[in-house]
């Protein structure tokens, strides 16, 4: 009985070990925190993009109506912002639903209807005009439907994004940015609806969580759909490894994702009728470190040889009475 006990532990163990370096697991989060964003005049009041600065320690977001970045802890703390003075003429709707952080205080943003993307250093209680921002294009010129995600690898610094609907598209390649314009070498990564969302709403890449580093996982994507209320964890080929329902969590519009280098993951949701956007916290159950596995596999034989040397050493003393 022991034996079976012993066998069945150590086999989850090692699955436990396996799964930890291929996949962040999203069914071991929950749920830790939640907290209201500030408004802000209307730059913080649909909350759409979300993305961590690792040397900073910090959150930003933008909003949908395209007003500013914000500047958060992550905690939700109001720390500071920066207004967009001018996107180009042609962006009629202003619709920042992308963002994602380069280091050293440099952003991009992504305006959704015309699929281009935007770089600026952040200023707090500064401003910055989109329309003379070194910018690129990642695709055509859409209806509401287009980019609504983006996020670097910061391994090489290439991006990933997501494209709505009609049709679905995840994109990776590389961004060389200019003013009016530099060039794109994105294309499709793998067949969006492999993913089974109704809807690609941001894009976060697992590379820059330390855990992950020399792993298969550090290579997977966190794909949110805000119309399946689902977060999912996926590999460049389209392979859904892992995933969790976010319906439980609000019935706001959850829109950005992001990640810091523990493996915290963060969501914003815009106010969707409620006064306020929010910002929500999932952190997950520790996982053990392969070398801890390795202790506990060890000291699991231990025992069973502890106990089978006693179990025959019983046995012996029966025989001889």
């Amino acid at each position: 009985m022991f034996q079976r006990t012993l066998i069945a532990a150590s086999l989850a163990l090692c699955a436990f070990a396996a799964s930890a370096q291929t996949s962040i697991g999203l069914g071991n989060y929950q749920l830790t925190g939640n907290y209201t964003l500030g408004t802000l005049a209307g730059m913080g009041l649909e909350a759409s993009a979300v993305t961590y600065a690792r040397d900073r320690g910090t959150l930003f977001f933008v909003g949908d109506e395209g007003l500013g970045v914000v500047e958060i802890s992550r905690t939700g703390q109001t720390l500071g912002s920066m207004s967009f003075a001018n996107w180009p003429a042609a962006s009629t709707n202003h619709d920042a639903e992308g963002l994602t952080y380069l280091g050293n205080g440099v952003l991009v943003v992504t305006e959704e209807r015309l699929q281009d993307a935007y770089r600026f250093t952040y200023a707090a209680g500064g401003s910055v005009s989109l329309a003379a921002a070194p910018s690129v294009s990642i695709g055509s010129t859409v209806g509401n439907v287009g980019t609504e995600g983006i996020s670097v690898d910061l391994r090489n610094g290439s991006f990933v994004s997501v494209k709505q609907d009609n049709p679905q598209a995840v994109l990776a390649g590389n961004l060389s940015f200019a003013a009016g314009g530099g060039t794109s070498t994105m294309t499709t990564l793998f067949d969006a609806s492999l993913l089974g969302l109704d809807s690609l709403s941001d894009v976060q890449t697992l590379s820059s969580v330390d855990s992950l580093m020399g792993h298969a996982a550090a290579d997977n994507l966190l794909i949110l759909s805000l119309d399946s209320r689902r977060l999912v964890e996926a590999t460049r080929s389209g392979q859904v490894l892992s995933s969790i329902d976010l319906s439980a969590f609000t019935t706001q519009a959850i829109e950005g994702v992001t990640i810091d280098e523990k493996g915290v993951i963060y969501l914003v949701a815009e106010d969707s009728g409620t006064p306020n956007s929010r910002l929500f916290v999932l952190t997950a159950t520790p996982v053990p470190e392969p070398g801890t596995v390795a202790s506990m596999l060890a000291g699991l034989a231990a025992v069973g040889w502890t106990a089978r040397r006693k179990s025959g050493s019983a046995a012996k003393s029966a025989t001889r009475g």
